[in-house]
């Protein structure tokens, strides 16, 4: 199997899997959404809540809030030598205190590490005049089997696709009109393809040819993925992630063979 990462910067990467089959394109869907560790708000510790929100509503949002997280300088709690008492090894300790009248962000947690803080801009609760929340909240590695408040990212694949125009096509251009990413066009009275990886599948221009002139499929042995992480690890690190955990499953596999 061969890996070509087409973008791989900050939070969207698109990479594309060949020699590969379906079965195994998503198996690394799966490992994305399920094995990729990231840190997340387990337990919340609340001292002041006067806003609109119950305590419980408030621990559900942080929980969902996504974390900056560094894989290699984090432990899991029940592997930790603190043996899940909660050290810095494996347990990130955010603050909060805020008063009304303000919204408060997701950026408004503080962390003692400004490498590992909560990613800006998610809108947390409205307080009012005079409203106070003060709040202690412990994040931990997890994986998106255990909940989704885990999962590093949104992933998607499909099949590369493959676009066969053959003598039958007379260049009339209704092909070129139908399709809905305008990535065919008439060049020298022939039908040409500009982008083929923007292609979707869908065949509406192959609906559109009377003389069916056009063919459109999808290689089975080439995918092209799609991944936007949400912010907790870079794009291409959760998908390197999930590649060395199937690696570590299929090993463990043999060894038991």
């Amino acid at each position: 199997m061969e890996v070509r990462i087409f973008e791989g910067e900050g939070n969207r990467a698109k990479i594309l899997l060949e020699n590969a089959n379906p079965s195994y394109a998503n198996a690394l869907r799966r490992a994305i959404l399920s094995e990729v560790p990231t840190l997340a708000i387990e337990d919340v510790i609340i001292y002041e809540n006067s806003s609109s929100l119950y305590d419980e509503i408030l621990a559900h949002r942080l929980g969902l809030v996504p974390i900056r997280t560094d894989l290699k300088r984090f432990n899991f709690r029940d592997s930790c030598v603190c043996g899940g008492a909660g050290c810095p090894s494996c347990t990130l300790t955010l603050t909060l205190e805020e008063e009304g009248p303000k919204v408060v962000y997701s950026h408004d947690l503080k962390s003692p590490d400004p490498e590992l803080t909560p990613v800006e801009g998610i809108p947390i609760v409205k307080l009012g005049k005079g409203q106070r929340l003060r709040l202690e909240a412990e994040a931990v590695l997890g994986k998106g089997k255990e909940h989704a408040k885990w999962q590093p990212a949104v992933v998607g694949y499909k099949y590369y696709p493959v676009i066969e125009v053959n003598d039958k096509c007379t260049a009339c251009g209704e092909c070129v009109a139908a399709c809905p990413r305008d990535i065919l066009a008439i060049e020298e009275n022939k039908v040409v393809v500009k982008d083929i990886e923007a292609c979707t599948l869908c065949r509406a221009c192959a609906q559109a040819c009377e003389e069916e002139a056009i063919n459109v499929k999808g290689d089975p042995t080439r995918f092209i993925f799609t991944i936007e992480s949400n912010g907790s690890l870079p794009a291409v690190e959760i998908f390197r992630e999930a590649c060395r955990e199937i690696s570590k499953k299929a090993e463990k596999m043999v060894s038991l063979l």
